[in-house]
């Protein structure tokens, strides 16, 4: 009998009709073991949005029809604004409507105690929809702990910013149900050098208010409706508010050279500014600029690690929901050992890369303990190193178990590969984040202190973790007695104390065979260094606890 050309078979349907929260067993864990299970039912609204094919459509459409720049209006008036395509609105409303901006700050001061946590579960959940317009909720909840430097600035804008409602548009912001918040730190000739800026910041007659001169060569966000700045004042470096829209109504003085033209991240505006008497309001004091907006740079590194986190998880979600429904040479391809070998190892990863993403927003809920706040320090640059360095090679590989059907736009799986590498660059590259665990270590001693007690706590529960800690705490000895190779090997250093966290959480909380195959392959001797090379171990279950169900 003949069959029909027409008819497409042994093809995986859609990953739709999912819950990403509930669905999400690690994460379930991660937030019940660091808040409660009410949590958990709380996000399971945003995890069931976050799974229909309304939103994937959303996202392709957002990356399809990428932000344009409007310098003038029709009469030649300098507006400097952004046009977005409508998917891109929908998916902003519903994080901002989920609680995803700046939300947890006000909760946490009225005494809601897992703000963050679940803020944190929420962001690594809704950003499977699409990952470009997380970059305005990130920098619009990272501004409010820099802006405490100020009472004044934090009592005007805290509230705008932690607003559930997404009100888009270049208007002043006092007349707007919500607002949204943008940074520029770098400048062409430093970079992450921040420290060589040369945007001067000039004094006015009124106390606290400055022009800024300059550029700036990556700004996040240009839409937004407040910016966090850095430019030199008389005093030295210094941290600054520039508003979009000033008390009296008008424009402040911004204008939009261009929107960047980015590897990934397409449906967000990153765009160079020029600043020629701009108006902006001192945060903090002269020459402080670096500590101030430091709170704010410590915030977004938190959500680059679940941002990466996220994209792991997605591309995890779409290569095992495809092995689960795609046959070839005579099985399913979950059901092939080699299959098994290279999904069990990039569902174990993706759960490692969970655990130290959710006990680091466990960390920013405790604010007054002083070892959480320790361990947050040293933890931070540690994760945001190892978790965004990992994420490319993880998307490739699950990119690689859809063969060609990966590879094409319409899977999803090249919009991640392309988002896979950003974090990794953003808020400081893997090189600044290594030296930052350096700077940690030299300056703050307890910072070690905390690592070692974390873990610690895991000491016990596996002899290769035991052995990998010990390991570890030699290789820092001998560096510190040797201070010239201290920087070359801040990259291997930092490797091994981000691995030995992770598998100390595993130990202690994820499931024996995932735990078990985390470290015979990261601390054993056969690692070779690519995904699906594990030997033993539970694949077939550590698979089945990876695939989504609908």
């Amino acid at each position: 009998m003949r069959s029909d050309i027409r008819v497409a078979t042994n093809q995986a349907p859609p990953l739709v009709g999912h819950n990403v929260v509930t669905g999400d067993l690690a994460l379930v864990e991660a937030v019940t073991r660091h808040a409660s299970a009410e949590v958990v039912d709380d996000l399971a609204t945003l995890g069931a949005e976050a799974g229909t094919a309304e939103a994937r459509e959303h996202g392709l459409l957002a990356n399809e029809f990428h932000p344009r720049l409007k310098p003038y209006d029709r009469h030649g008036h300098r507006i400097d604004e952004v046009e977005f395509h409508p998917s891109w609105h929908w998916l902003m409303s519903r994080a901002v409507g989920h609680g995803l901006a700046a939300a947890p700050w006000e909760l946490q001061e009225a005494g809601s105690p897992y703000a963050h946590v679940r803020r944190a579960a929420g962001f690594m959940a809704w950003s499977h929809t699409e990952p470009g317009h997380g970059c305005p909720i990130s920098m619009t909840y990272a501004a409010v702990p820099a802006l405490r430097a100020d009472d004044a600035l934090a009592k005007e804008w805290t509230p705008l910013l932690a607003s559930t409602a997404y009100d888009p548009g270049v208007r002043l912001a006092s007349a707007k149900r919500g607002a949204l918040a943008g940074m520029g730190m770098t400048e062409k000739q430093g970079g992450s050098d921040v420290r060589t800026n040369v945007t001067l910041a000039r004094p006015t007659s009124v106390d606290g208010e400055y022009t800024l001169h300059g550029h700036k060569w990556f700004t996040s966000a240009p839409m937004n409706d407040v910016f966090l700045v850095l430019a030199q004042a008389p005093g030295g470096l210094t941290c600054f508010v520039v508003p979009r829209v000033l008390p009296d109504g008008a424009r402040n003085q911004l204008d939009v050279v261009r929107l960047k033209d980015k590897l990934g991240n397409r449906s967000n505006a990153s765009s160079e500014l020029e600043l020629d008497g701009t108006v902006a309001q001192r945060l903090g004091d002269e020459g402080r600029g670096v500590r101030t907006i430091i709170e704010m740079v410590a915030a977004t590194r938190l959500d680059c690690v679940l941002g990466s986190t996220s994209l792991m998880r997605r591309a995890v979600n779409e290569a095992t929901w495809h092995a689960a429904h795609r046959s070839a040479f005579g099985a399913r391809l979950a059901d092939k050992p080699l299959m098994q070998n290279v999904l069990a190892d990039l569902a174990v990863e993706t759960e490692a890369a969970t655990a130290i993403a959710m006990r680091l927003a466990a960390a920013v809920d405790a604010v007054d303990d002083p070892h959480e706040a320790a361990l947050r320090r040293i933890a931070l640059p540690l994760a945001k190193f190892w978790v965004c360095k990992r994420t490319p090679f993880l998307v490739a590989e699950a990119l690689e178990c859809l063969g060609g059907n990966g590879y094409v736009e319409e899977s999803g799986l090249p919009l991640l590969y392309r988002e896979a590498p950003l974090n990794s660059v953003w808020e400081g590259s893997g090189n600044v984040n290594a030296l930052d665990v350096l700077r940690a270590l030299g300056r703050e001693p307890e910072v070690l202190d905390a690592w070692i007690t974390e873990v610690g706590r895991a000491r016990g529960g596996d002899h290769r973790l035991d052995q990998a800690i010990e390991q570890t705490l030699a290789l820092l000895g001998t560096l510190m007695g040797e201070p010239g190779a201290m920087e070359v090997n801040a990259r291997r250093l930092a490797s091994r104390m981000a691995m030995c966290l992770q598998g100390a959480l595993l130990v202690r909380f994820a499931p024996p065979e995932v735990a078990d195959v985390f470290c015979a392959s990261r601390f054993g001797t056969s690692y070779d260094g690519v995904f699906g090379t594990l030997e033993g171990g539970d694949l077939r279950a550590i698979v089945g606890r990876a695939t989504p169900t609908v």
